[in-house]
């Protein structure tokens, strides 16, 4: 459904504020001010700051599911057995994340930034709705995952799943930051593509290692 002006303008000034200042450290006061209208348009748009959180989560969230859906099956229809390498699918990630970022070079920041939020103990609302929305979207793709994953158990792999997207978010919410830090100590910079692409191989090892059934203990 197309937003009207207001709606838009809220949005934009919303995300503006969560990315500079943070979720929590965002207030209403500071959106309408922002935005340029009254706590009265923001309600009737979104209903509550959390309402906000959420039209933002959906501006990220939407195009990255769409490509991964899209590119997927088309990917799928090549292939008799069905099967698509941890690599490959990683690299499909890479590039759904350059589509969600486009012209905008905080997306991806803010887009980590959002799947971190998820995981806070007070955005139990956030985490449902990105399961409610986008969940069956993914499920096809983790499905191909698991396939070419090293052999291990399903808590096993819910671990190293969310082991994995756990670097990744750190990394690309504190990107700028890291590339700073880069060239201070190197004295040269990287783009985003090179990034991303130094992380496949370390992401897709990291579902091709071998489970461990042995636990360490203390002596």
């Amino acid at each position: 459904m197309q937003q009207s002006k207001t709606a838009i303008q809220i949005l934009k000034a919303a995300e503006a504020l969560f990315s500079e200042q943070g979720f929590s450290e965002t207030t209403m006061r500071q959106i309408t001010a922002k935005a340029d209208v009254n706590l009265a348009a923001v309600n009737y748009h979104f209903g509550s700051k959390q309402g906000l959180i959420q039209a933002v989560t959906e501006k990220y969230m939407h195009p990255f599911c769409e490509y991964i859906e899209t590119v997927v099956a088309e990917r799928l229809i090549s292939l008799p057995d069905r099967t698509v390498s941890i690599n490959e699918l990683i690299e499909m990630v890479m590039r759904a994340l350059l589509h969600v970022r486009q012209d905008n070079e905080h997306a991806l920041s803010m887009f980590m930034r959002l799947l971190d939020l998820s995981y806070m103990k007070n955005q139990e609302a956030l985490r449902q709705y990105m399961v409610n929305q986008y969940h069956a979207k993914l499920e096809g793709f983790l499905a191909l995952l698991r396939k070419d994953a090293s052999p291990m158990d399903s808590d096993e792999f819910f671990w190293r799943l969310h082991f994995l997207l756990g670097s990744m978010i750190f990394t690309l919410s504190n990107y700028h930051t890291l590339i700073a830090l880069e060239q201070q100590e190197l004295e040269k910079t990287s783009e985003i593509e090179k990034i991303l692409h130094r992380m496949i191989p370390v992401i897709s090892a990291g579902f091709q290692a071998r489970s461990e059934q042995n636990y360490f203990c203390r002596l």
